[in-house]
Order: structure tokens, then C-alpha cells, then sequence
């Protein structure tokens, strides 16, 4: 079989290289008859072509390439070893040195050797030859380059490969089996930046970065299909394993792509879904984003679609049962209903809290934001500060200068500048391009924003794309139909910019209400709780009481649902100031002074 690029060839040529298959060359590094086809084949199509032999002098790959370099097989090597395998390829160019691609195939794949042979006209104009060689604990490249092709043909290839596995035997090598990707876009360099914070929080590594400006979406492929190649040549040289695009792609794309360029292909919904499995530490969050992988998965499931769901009666029907498609595509519909039925029954119970939270009163304000912009570090210093005294011992959440460090809602009552009680809730942080299926996923989580009374909007000051963060930001709140909600602005990491670049930003924003802080370093959140306790609406007022000693009950009452703030024993009974909401009022009119 002949891989590669073979659009445009004729078949006649093809099965004049299918010959090589047939050919040995144990005692040479090539053999003339080899040389003699390839040069040929070369001077007619115009395209390198590439042979592999093992040590038993078989052919095992020919690929076609284009007129500057061709794939080279990824061969397995063991582990101090090479990989028993030698390429010998043309350069129609008719030069024979080894080109960067060329050395980096020879390195990374651990061949044998690799062998240039230029050619015009169907004749060869020189040869040289690659090794793998050992100095200083590593492997590097050694170019020979020969004087004729008959020094070539007789050249001793076997000594430089033994030697070189024997001293490789001998090194102390780290092998790095972790992801390498080249990433994606068509949009902006500020995008794929984004996109590579969000591979470093999966633990990936970002060899390279590609970019196209494309007013057209290819639909096979995304990128153009030079684009294709020119990714495929960048992954050999940069060892890279996996390629990441920032925007999602269909089924077909993603099969398209793998093809081409022989790699695993991932989209910016795929990388967000798998940090979420990572990071989801409760319950609910693991079935949310469960739901949301499922969904995502059910219509790239790979085969023929819809026409493999006709498994009832009728024309088309009979066959021999279900196909493994179908089956998949079934446990996928049926572990989606199961998710939603449990988290319909956690819905309920948040309900419960929720309504029991309305009945006391307590105004809800939520955190809202980009992720990352520190919202997790405020809602700890704000309970810091502001947590009752029978809420000292809960626990922080995670804080981290990282991409979704935080997933699960976390509610914690509070204390307001003025005695009120309310609870303040830390949400997922949004993003640009988030996944709809796990915003929909998320729903029942984030109707803590749906709910709330009012929306702190935490903006990371310090980041360059601070204005795209909180459109994303509105544009989330507006399909969850939250953006009509109370908001407060908060610009956050104040602490790491200048007043000059503080200034530039509020003028940027002018017609917003802002309010300057650092979470980390607790600079101005005293302001912000001033600003929090203006905004939300008071139902409440400071009463004074007299209560009889009779009626003790009453005090005890005042004091349970109340902020008592003076309270002093008479003679005809407890005199008592408090703050009461409108509940408490009515209740105690009649021991008003």
C-alpha cells in the first residue's frame, strides 16, 4: 500500500512502487534497483517519495510527499534501542542534504538511519546519510556525506548502528511520555493564548502555535488543506502528539484531521470537559459534567447516523440485530436519562435551602466572573471578615492562579456592614466559547445566579483582555436570563498593575459603577462590603423594646431572628435595640417603646 499524498498520481505508478514491496537490501543500506525506481517515479511526479526497510532488508512503507518533504513513518522503539527501521527518500530538488525535518524524524523516531538522495532527471546527484550517534548522556544526529553513490551503496551502515545502540545501552535517558500539542485558531493570538492557559490546566504542553485567517470555514477539514500538511511536517519536528483546535468541530472534521495528519485532534469544547472532569470534586459536579460529555459525545458517535436507529418494523429493518453504533448510541441515551433524574432529586433539595433562605429573609449574592479573576480568594476573604461567629470553622475553597481551579458551588452566610444576614455563593467561573452543553449541564448550579438578589461581577484588572472577559461574562449571564440582576463591578488584582493602567481601565469602563480591590492582598474590601450592603434592598429597621420579665420569650425571640444591638435590664422589664425585618416588626409591635 502506498500512503501519503497520492492525489494525482496515476495508478500505473503506483503499481510500479508497489515493486518496492518486493524488493531486499539486508547487506546494502539500499540497493541499486531501489535507487533506480524511486529516482524515476521522483522525476515524473515531481513529489519525494519515502521508502522504510528493517533490519532483514524488507520494505515495510512507501509514502508519497510533496515537492519539499514527505511523512515519515512513526515507527515503536524500545526503550535504549533504535527503532530497526532505515528511510531512504529522493529530494527532487536534486540536493542531498538532510533537511531539519529530516534529522528531527532521525531523533524522534529513533531510525536507523535516514538516507537523502537528491535527483534530476531521474539521476542522482549525491547522497548523505544520517545516524543516530551518543555524546554527553544524549543522542545526536551524525551527517555522513559521501563521496559517490557506489560509496553509499557500500557504505557500513551496521557499524553505526551497533555502535550507537551499544552506547546507548549505557545512558541514563528520561524518557518524556507527556503530551505535546500544537494548537489551532482562526480567531486571535489572544484566543489562543487562552487556549494554551487552558492545556496547561489539563497538564498539556504547547509545542507550537498555528493561526489562520480564514473568512470560510473549510467544511472536511476546518484549516485549509495546505494548513493540513504544513501541521502534519510542525508535529515531526516539534514532537508533538496531540493537536488542539479553539474552536469545536464536527465528527466528520475531527476524522478528517486524525487522517491527515496521523494524530489525535481535540477541540476547545474537549479540553474544557475534560478539566471539569478533573477538577469536579462533588456529587453533582461530576454528573453535570458527565451530562455534558455525553452530550457533547452522542451526535460524533462515528458511522451512519440516524439510518442505524431503524430497529423496529418496516422496509429496511431486517438485518442481523443491532450494530455496535446503535448500541453505544442507546447506553448513551439511557445514561443521560439517569443523570437527569438525579440531578433533578439534588435541584429539589437546593430548592429546599433556597426557599428555607427566603423565609429567613436572608438576601442571596452570588460571585460572579471570569475564571480565574479571583472570585474564590474574595469569597474567602469576605468570609475572613464578615462570617458569624457560628460559621468560623467552615473551610476555604481552593484558591489558585489557574483556570477552573474552583467547580462546586459553595454558599456561606455572611454579615453585612450594617448587622444584616445574607449568604454569598462562589459560582464556576465562565469563559469564552464555553461549551452550550455545559452551560445547560450547569444550569441547576448556577440558578444561584437566577435567584440571587445581587451579582458581584469579579474582573481580572491585570489581564490584557479584561473587556472581552466581561462580555463573555454577560453574554453566559444572558442566556442563563440573569444580565436584568442587581451588579456591582469589581475590578480585582489591583494590587499587580499601575495607577496609570488602573485609570486607563476606568476610563474604558466609565460608565460602570466600580469598586477597586485585591482579594489576595485585602486592599478596599471594606468598600466593597459598604457597597454590597447599599445595594441590597433593607427591609429592616432599628426598633427599640421593652419587654417584661412575663415575656421573656419575646427577647429570646428578638434575639434568634434579630441584631441586637443594646439590650439592658429594668425594672419593669428588658429594654432592647435591634435591627429587625419586617417579620420581627409585627410580630413585637406591642412591646414597642
Amino acid at each position: 500500500m502506498i500512503s501519503g499524498n497520492v492525489q494525482g498520481v496515476k495508478n500505473s505508478l503506483l503499481n510500479e512502487l508497489e515493486k518496492l514491496y518486493d524488493m531486499y537490501s539486508k547487506e546494502n543500506i539500499f540497493t541499486a534497483e531501489l535507487i533506480k525506481l524511486i529516482c524515476s517515479v521522483t522525476n515524473i511526479i515531481e513529489r519525494e517519495i519515502s521508502v522504510g526497510i528493517n533490519r532483514k532488508g524488507k520494505v515495510v512503507s512507501v509514502s508519497i510527499g510533496d515537492a519539499r518533504s514527505v511523512e515519515t513513518p512513526v515507527f515503536d522503539f524500545k526503550e535504549k534501542r533504535l527503532s530497526g527501521i532505515r528511510i531512504i527518500h529522493t529530494h527532487p530538488s536534486g540536493n542531498p542534504e538532510l533537511s531539519d525535518i529530516d534529522i528531527s524524524s532521525l531523533l524522534n523516531s529513533r531510525l536507523d538511519s535516514i538516507v537523502a538522495v537528491g535527483t534530476v532527471d531521474g539521476k542522482v546527484t549525491g547522497v548523505t546519510i544520517g545516524f543516530c550517534d551518543v555524546e554527553d548522556n544524549s543522542i545526536i544526529p551524525k551527517i555522513v556525506k559521501t563521496a559517490s553513490f557506489e560509496e553509499a551503496l557500500n557504505y557500513k551502515f551496521m557499524d553505526e548502528i551497533n555502535y550507537a545502540e551499544e552506547h546507548m545501552d549505557k545512558l541514563e535517558l528520561d524518557y518524556d511520555d507527556s503530551e505535546r500539542a500544537i494548537i489551532v485558531g482562526v480567531d486571535t493570538l489572544e484566543s489562543l493564548d487562552e487556549l494554551k492557559e487552558l492545556a496547561d490546566a489539563c497538564g498539556v504542553l504547547t509545542a507550537e502555535k498555528v493561526i489562520q485567517k480564514k473568512e470560510k470555514i473549510d467544511n472536511a477539514y476546518f484549516i485549509g488543506k495546505g494548513k493540513v500538511d504544513e501541521i502534519r511536517l510542525l508535529a515531526q519536528q516539534c514532537r508533538a502528539n496531540i493537536i488542539v483546535f479553539d474552536d469545536e468541530l464536527s465528527g466528520a472534521q475531527v476524522r478528517n484531521l486524525e487522517e491527515a495528519i496521523g494524530l489525535k485532534v481535540i477541540d476547545r469544547t474537549t479540553l474544557i470537559l475534560e478539566i471539569f472532569a478533573r477538577r469536579a470534586g462533588s456529587k453533582e459536579a461530576k454528573l453535570q459534567v458527565e451530562l455534558a460529555q455525553l452530550k457533547y459525545r452522542l451526535p460524533r458517535l462515528m458511522g451512519l447516523g440516524k439510518v442505524l436507529s431503524r430497529t423496529g418494523a418496516g422496509i429496511g429493518t431486517k438485518g442481523p440485530g443491532e450494530k455496535k453504533l446503535e448500541v453505544d448510541r442507546r447506553h448513551i441515551n439511557e445514561r443521560v436519562y439517569e443523570i437527569q433524574k438525579e440531578l433533578k432529586k439534588i435541584k429539589k433539595t437546593r430548592q429546599v435551602q433556597r426557599e428555607r433562605r427566603v423565609s429567613e429573609n436572608l438576601p442571596c449574592i452570588s460571585l460572579v466572573g471570569y475564571t480565574n479573576a479571583g472570585k474564590s480568594t474574595l469569597r474567602n476573604a469576605i468570609c475572613e471578615i464578615a462570617a458569624p461567629l457560628d460559621n468560623l470553622g467552615k473551610e476555604n475553597v481552593l484558591e489558585k492562579d489557574m483556570l477552573f481551579a474552583t467547580l462546586d458551588v459553595t454558599t456561606r452566610a455572611i454579615k453585612l456592614e450594617d448587622g444584616r444576614k445574607a449568604v454569598l455563593t462562589d459560582t464556576v467561573g465562565f469563559v469564552r466559547k464555553l461549551p452550550h452543553d455545559l452551560v445547560e449541564a450547569f444550569k441547576s448550579t448556577l440558578e444561584e445566579v437566577i435567584y440571587s438578589d445581587l451579582l458581584v461581577h469579579v474582573v481580572d484588572a491585570s489581564s490584557d483582555t479584561f473587556l472581552q472577559q466581561i462580555e463573555a461574562v454577560n453574554g453566559v449571564l444572558e442566556e442563563l436570563g440573569a444580565n436584568d440582576k442587581t451588579q456591582i463591578l469589581v475590578l480585582n488584582k489591583i494590587d499587580k498593575i499601575s495607577e496609570e493602567e488602573l485609570l486607563k481601565i476606568e476610563e474604558s469602563i466609565k460608565e460602570k459603577e466600580l469598586v477597586k480591590i485585591s482579594a489576595k492582598q485585602k486592599i478596599n474590601l471594606d468598600l466593597l462590603m459598604n457597597k454590597i450592603a447599599e445595594k441590597i434592598p433593607s427591609s429592616i429597621r432599628e426598633v427599640e423594646y421593652l419587654v417584661p420579665y412575663s415575656d421573656q420569650k419575646v427577647a429570646a425571640y428578638i434575639h434568634e431572628t434579630s441584631v441586637v444591638k443594646k439590650e439592658e435590664f429594668e425594672n419593669e422589664g428588658t429594654h432592647i435595640v435591634a435591627i429587625v425585618d419586617n417579620e420581627v416588626y409585627n410580630r413585637c409591635k406591642e412591646y414597642m417603646m
